[in-house]
């Protein structure tokens, strides 16, 4: 059984950063995707960046060059450093893992449902 605990979380200004974690355990995957989603209120859950175990990432486009997403093995913990925060980066964070989606499709090409772990989520509010 995969748990995933995210840390991190707060509130911040515009401009800002925050670095949030995920700490691993029960970790049997030997081809997976792994990464961070957020949900804003009233939205939909959105994928925001991802990894493979190639350590292939992936962005989405809305934070490509303001997101860096990192991997301590060692430790079994996801990282994603946000900078130059917005407010429509507002929402709640969730670190998930799976290995259901196809080998042929790049991480953010798999569907929520492939993601078979995820963990309770921490909140990022960035104010104006």
């Amino acid at each position: 059984q995969v748990q995933l605990v995210e840390s991190g979380g707060g509130s911040v200004q515009a401009g800002g950063s925050l670095r949030l974690s995920c700490a691993a355990s029960g970790y049997t995957y030997s081809r997976y995707c792994m990464g961070w989603f957020r949900q804003a209120p009233g939205k939909a859950r959105e994928g925001v960046a991802f990894t493979d175990h190639r350590g292939m990432r992936t962005y989405a486009r809305s934070v490509d060059d303001r997101f860096t997403m990192s991997k301590d093995s060692a430790k079994n913990t996801l990282y994603l450093q946000m900078n130059s925060l917005k407010p429509e980066d507002t929402a709640m964070y969730y670190c998930a893992a799976g290995d259901g989606g196809s080998p042929y499709v790049s991480c953010n090409g798999w569907s929520q449902g492939d993601f078979g772990s995820w963990g309770q989520g921490t909140q990022v509010t960035v104010s104006s």
